[in-house]
């Protein structure tokens, strides 16, 4: 048996035995699992009222990651893959969830839709993000544009930052270092230090909250050398960078009636290499300048609230082919919620989005930039009237139904639509629940892919999608959830780059799976155990970054006192097949990837109060993998840190 079955059979294992003994204690008190609340109608429901299977990362989850990238922690949810998330510190990152790319997955920030108009496919980059200013995280799953607009054809990231004190001041210090090494150079030099500084509070109706993180890491190259590369030239490390600003001013007018305003400043530097197995001397930088606010107003049974922003984002690549873009986005949300007795949830509201771009290029490393791009002709707005149902029966019965009205400057007009019936059947503290749904999205080619010189196509036709799911899930005395869906994706009109431009591509492309999970707190919440096993199939058609067909994690974790706690995450992915670009010839080649598995350790110990130091070791195995073919992963590495809150 090869060691990464074997460390996922020893997780699984030591969680079916606990399991079996817990059957068994039924004297013992045990602390029930907190009930999760929701985004998927835009209301705070109980889990079990809810037609979809929605992951929540915690608070407390997140502390337990410290130091570690907000990507890293994404990828070890059930449906997602995110090339990159184990390479260099500044890889660019691909996000993949049901097997769809980046332009089909939707990222919110507080209630804001954030992208950016000059990325390939109009993604936000998650690199900008500091992991120390985020309270939690959900995902939502499937398609979800008549919430959440164009683009959520796959998924929805929902990431909530964290609320300011109910003190008059408080404050809040991050800081660890760590190792930043491949599988060969085991020498443990400190190559990485993450810092984070805030303070919030409250004093009478007014609410601040300032932060300030950085994270800087070197001592690995992004690129890493053939196999058959007998040189004795080493590839130069590349450096990492980053600091994020946010501040919010809130005033609380009454209990009714309450506002803020926010801005953030999210800046990173990094070098890179020119492609697979090649060193190179380049380097790059990304900015965001964002600002916004947030309204909301109650009434009997219901509230209207208005969330905005506006962002300019700047990135900056110097190469051989140097180039700047700079893009301009403001995006709102305007809805209101009303409900009719404890039956009947409705949202009527409309989004809206600005966007323009401006790229600049030059066909030498010191040549001048010229203008490739000009925001008068790259720009599109989009403004989409919603209404989102949900009833919720006495009996069990509950339907999520809703449509949107894509109205788009360029593209005229494009319903979608949704229907997400569920039963649930309660017994004691325990309930069962089948669930399915029926939804469509609808995806605008982004700028770059229309406007960019010679590879942009101003012909180019939106996606559609059509999602299918059926599943279940279960809960055993709100200690124990376990779930399973199946998903079944159908799309259309599917953008790619082919013979040297973005086209659209005739045939049509179907994607499916199988997600499992199950969570649990058992002996008075002393042990958490946690997995997820996920099945994709991809057409092979559309298999370009090698998505793994099977991929699954198992934790444990163990409370060892009321102040210390331990535990072992193991991740394994599956043999990746895809189309690989080779940088010597630039001919893309299909490749397969081989399998991996990742064993973390975890520990945990409160000091005092408002103190607490923490230990990880990453890859214990030291396992040797490609991510994405050509380019580096860590090795075995280990980081140390503290948290002091006052």
């Amino acid at each position: 048996m090869n060691k990464k079955v074997f460390f996922g059979a020893a997780l699984v294992f030591m969680a079916s035995q606990v399991v079996s003994a817990q059957q068994t204690t039924t004297e013992e008190e045990v602390n029930e699992l907190e009930e999760v609340v929701i985004s998927d109608s835009k209301f705070n429901l109980k889990r079990e009222q809810s037609g979809k299977v929605i992951t929540k990362i915690t608070s407390e989850e997140l502390e337990r990651s410290q130091g570690q990238s907000l990507a890293t922690i994404l990828n070890r949810v059930a449906g997602i893959e995110i090339n990159g998330s184990n390479s260099s510190a500044g890889k660019n990152l691909n996000y993949n969830i049901r097997g769809g790319g980046n332009r089909q997955v939707v990222i919110r920030i507080d209630g804001v839709t954030v992208n950016d108009p000059s990325t390939i496919s109009g993604e936000f980059d998650l690199r900008l993000l500091s992991l120390d200013q985020i309270e939690s995280i959900e995902i939502l799953k499937g398609a979800s544009s008549t919430l959440f607009g164009s683009g959520a054809a796959t998924g929805v990231i929902n990431i909530t930052t964290k609320a300011e004190s109910t003190n008059k001041i408080s404050a809040n210090f991050q800081s660890s270092i760590g190792t930043n090494q491949s599988q060969e150079e085991q020498d443990y030099d400190v190559n990485e230090f993450v810092n984070s500084a805030s303070i919030n509070g409250t004093v009478g109706k007014v609410s601040y909250i300032a932060s300030f993180s950085n994270q800087f890491t070197d001592g690995l190259s992004e690129a890493e050398k053939f196999e058959d590369d007998s040189s004795n030239e080493r590839f130069d490390r590349d450096a990492y960078n980053k600091y994020n600003v946010y501040a919010k001013l809130g005033y609380q007018w009454n209990k009714n009636f309450r506002f803020h305003f926010f801005g953030n400043l999210d800046d990173f530097r990094n070098e890179f290499d020119t492609g697979n197995g090649i060193d190179g001397n380049n380097s790059g930088s990304s900015r965001q300048l964002r600002g916004g606010s947030f309204w909301e107003a109650k009434y009997p049974n219901g509230s209207f609230t208005f969330v905005d922003s506006y962002a300019l984002l700047e990135r900056e690549f110097l190469t051989d082919f140097p180039s700047r873009s700079e893009s301009r986005v403001y995006t709102f949300d305007a809805y209101n919620k009303y409900k009719f007795g404890n039956w009947l949830y409705t949202v009527v509201g409309a989004n809206g989005s600005y966007s323009d771009y401006n790229g600049f290029s030059a066909f030498g490393r010191n040549e001048p930039l010229t203008q490739t791009i000009n925001d008068h002709e790259a720009d599109f707005d989009i403004i989409d009237p919603y209404i989102n149902v949900v009833y919720a029966s006495q009996f069990g019965l509950n339907i999520n139904a809703g449509a949107r009205l894509n109205i788009h400057s360029a593209y005229n007009n494009h319903l979608v639509y949704n229907i997400n019936p569920s039963y649930t059947y309660t017994f004691g503290d325990n309930y069962i629940k089948g669930l399915a749904s029926y939804s469509t999205a609808y995806i605008t080619p982004s700028l770059f892919q229309l406007f960019a010189q010679t590879f942009g196509n101003s012909d180019l036709e939106p996606e559609e999608n059509r999602t299918i799911e059926v599943g279940a899930e279960f809960s055993l005395d709100k200690k124990t959830v376990m779930s399973a869906v199946y998903f079944n994706r159908n799309q259309k009109n599917a953008i790619d780059f082919v013979n040297s431009q973005y086209q659209n591509i005739s045939e049509e492309f179907t994607t499916s799976g199988l997600e499992v999970e199950i969570n649990s707190k058992l002996f008075e919440d002393k042990l958490v155990l946690g997995g997820n096993f996920t099945y994709t199939k991809v057409d092979e058609n559309l298999s370009v970054i090698g998505i793994p067909e099977i991929k699954f994690n198992a934790s444990v974790g163990y409370n060892l006192s009321p102040k210390s706690f331990v535990s072992l995450n193991y991740q394994y992915n599956d043999d990746r097949a895809g189309r690989f670009t080779d940088f010597m010839t630039f001919a893309s080649e299909p490749r397969t990837l081989d399998s991996y598995g990742i064993l973390d350790f975890y520990i945990n110990h409160r000091l005092m109060d408002n103190l607490s130091i923490y230990a990880a070791m990453n890859n214990i195995t030291n396992e040797e993998y490609q991510e994405i073919f050509g380019f580096s992963t860590r090795g075995r590495n280990a980081r140390i840190g503290f948290n002091l809150t006052f």
